[in-house]
């Protein structure tokens, strides 16, 4: 099971082993398109929720390792760098973790945006 399918299966996506393989290399959506997706999945709803049952208060929002950690994902740097890689991060972005991080943050969000997660427009900026 790579990285970003323990992502998809966190929030209730529809992502058997077959189906991840293919779901990286969907595009995301561009402006006013957007794919056919089997189930959407309400991203917002399902981090929110996770959010106010969680004592800790993380900003998932803008926060990758934040994010990693409300879905109970390692978010270690090592763990970043897996996911990084498997999601085809530029090699210029790899040595710098801040840099890696926003990047992370951007691109996991746009994945499951072109996967039929309900991924509000301000998230994928």
């Amino acid at each position: 099971m790579g990285f970003f399918s323990k992502i998809l299966d966190k929030l209730g996506f529809d992502a058997g082993a077959s189906k991840v393989e293919a779901m990286l290399r969907t595009p995301p959506p561009s402006a006013g398109t957007a794919g056919a997706p089997v189930r959407a999945v309400d991203v917002v709803a399902q981090l929110e929720k996770k959010a106010a049952a969680n004592a800790q208060k993380l900003n998932w929002r803008t926060s990758i390792v934040d994010l990693l950690k409300l879905l109970d994902i390692d978010s270690s740097l090592n763990a970043r760098k897996e996911l990084a890689t498997e999601l085809g991060c530029p090699a210029n972005l790899m040595g710098d973790s801040a840099q890696m991080n926003m990047w992370l943050h951007k691109t996991v969000m746009a994945k499951l945006a072109a996967n039929g997660g309900n991924v509000p427009k301000e998230l994928l900026n």
